[in-house]
């Protein structure tokens, strides 16, 4: 398998993608913060000391996302057409962070979903570490992507 983002004397590189086509393109990814029942109450009510925790790592998400390029070396400054994050409470300790990054461009958004999950994760946490500093951060991942000459992904658990 060639390395694209290494050049013939294995030094970094960003990939060209000026000979792609342009097309439609979006990526889904996800992950998960726990918490205690009592922290996920306190983000549920809106009673944290912060404020709405949810509404602040929302936004936080799309801004990361649209930062990409200056966080991940070698990634592409791309036009999005989209960010959304999304909250669903599983169980009663746990918030599962949703990020779908649309473009019609050269490359892909895979980075820009994941990122947009990292930083809204991240955000819940200094939200309400002054109540509950033992929250755990993870299962960040690629759900789904589609467009591009590798076409259309799909995150299956049982593989």
């Amino acid at each position: 398998m060639e390395l694209t983002h290494l050049d013939k004397e294995g030094k970094a590189q960003m990939v060209d993608v000026s000979q792609k086509s342009a097309t439609g393109r979006v990526a889904i990814a996800s992950g998960r913060i726990t918490m205690t029942p009592q922290t996920l109450q306190k983000i549920r009510e809106n009673t944290l000391i912060k404020g709405d925790a949810l509404a602040v790592a929302r936004v936080a998400g799309i801004l990361a996302a649209k930062q990409t390029p200056q966080l991940i070396p070698l990634c592409h400054s791309l036009p999005l057409s989209s960010v959304n994050v999304d909250f669903d409470e599983i169980g009663d300790h746990t918030i599962k962070i949703t990020a779908t990054a649309k473009t019609f461009y050269q490359t892909g958004v895979e980075m820009e979903a994941l990122t947009a999950v990292s930083v809204a994760a991240l955000t819940i946490y200094d939200m309400a570490k002054a109540i509950d500093k033992r929250m755990s951060i993870g299962e960040i991942h690629l759900v789904h992507k589609e467009g591009g000459k590798s076409g259309t992904f799909n995150w299956d658990i049982t593989e």
